[in-house]
């Protein structure tokens, strides 16, 4: 008798203390990582390097399926309705933080249908013009918009997107006008602006530098506090004469309510591990991309703070739900 009751104290207490690797299996299927705008963007990138690792490390199948519309609402109203299992997950951005502001109603509660998990990137912006735009620095933009207000454009990955608000807080430094023209994801408004149907496009990095480098577009600034080694020759905002700009991106993962706790944690070790990867890590930084994989108490902590931010910039901006 006296050995079971010492016996079962300890296996409790082996019980609580087992690494998670040990507890229920999962994933014990293939995870769908939804990504809610087209492929092309720092979205889906982040989500399919990340993806891949979690491949590599689980031994079960991470694959990133793209639902597009709506800036990004189709996506994400899709997870918020699947299965609490951890097999469907969301990526999801600054975007998603700045829905409360674009929309009066969306079809799940943005306040609890969704549980933030994990940062997967954060990132800087770039302000980009075509290959042959007349111009080379900020000052000459900005010159020839206040000299001809509304003839230039800017590109976004959609209304309510993190480059459309981006956009009219550049507008807004600036003291300019430029018309809005929306599109399906950042893949695209890139798209858009090589084909030289933009003017302007502000988007985070990894959509900018590998197209800025190839000299199918042309960087003007980038937001951070520093500049991009991958993009050395050009100023940062505050070098270039607009030092109140400073927006930057952040990516992570979302799971729908419900999800076992022991799955959320789970998922947000196994990022934080991929983000120690020396491969990754390379990869990220040659996008002027900083590694996630903050806990989900600091992640959620941080969604928070960016819905009240991007509330105050919509309005200040003009930006009306709908």
């Amino acid at each position: 008798m006296n050995f079971i009751q010492f016996l079962l104290p300890v296996t409790l207490a082996t019980a609580l203390c087992m690494p998670l690797s040990a507890q229920p299996s999962w994933p014990d299927k293939p995870v769908r990582i939804v990504v809610p705008y087209a492929a092309g963007g720092t979205t889906d990138f982040a989500a399919r390097q990340v993806a891949q690792k979690l491949t590599e490390q689980t031994g079960k199948s991470f694959f990133v399926e793209n639902k597009t519309g709506a800036s990004g609402t189709i996506g994400s109203n899709f997870v918020a309705k699947s299965a609490p299992d951890g097999n469907t997950l969301l990526t999801n951005d600054t975007t998603y933080a700045m829905l409360p502001s674009i929309f009066k109603k969306l079809p799940w509660d943005h306040a609890s249908d969704l549980i933030p998990v994990t940062t997967l990137a954060i990132t800087p912006v770039v302000l980009v013009v075509p290959a042959q735009s007349p111009f080379k620095t900020v000052a000459e933009l900005i010159a020839f918009a206040k000299a001809h207000p509304g003839q230039l454009n800017f590109g976004s990955g959609g209304a309510g997107s993190s480059s459309h608000l981006s956009g009219e807080v550049f507008k807004k430094e600036a003291r300019v006008f430029m018309t809005h023209i929306p599109y399906k994801g950042a893949g695209d408004a890139m798209l858009a602006l090589m084909g030289n149907q933009v003017d302007v496009l502000i988007t985070a990095s990894p959509t900018a530098i590998p197209v800025a480098k190839g000299g199918k577009v042309r960087a003007l600034a980038t937001t951070g506090d520093k500049r991009l080694s991958s993009l050395g020759a050009v100023p940062t905002f505050k070098e270039a004469g607009l030092p109140g700009f400073s927006v930057m991106n952040w990516f992570g993962l979302a799971a729908p309510k419900g999800t076992p706790a022991e799955i959320v944690q789970k998922l947000q070790q196994e990022v934080a591990k991929a983000m120690m990867d020396p491969g990754l890590l390379e990869r990220f930084s040659q996008q002027g991309a900083q590694p996630g994989g903050l806990p989900n108490a600091e992640f959620a902590a941080l969604v928070k703070k960016e819905i009240s931010t991007w509330s105050s910039i919509a309005q200040a901006a003009g930006v009306k739900p709908e």
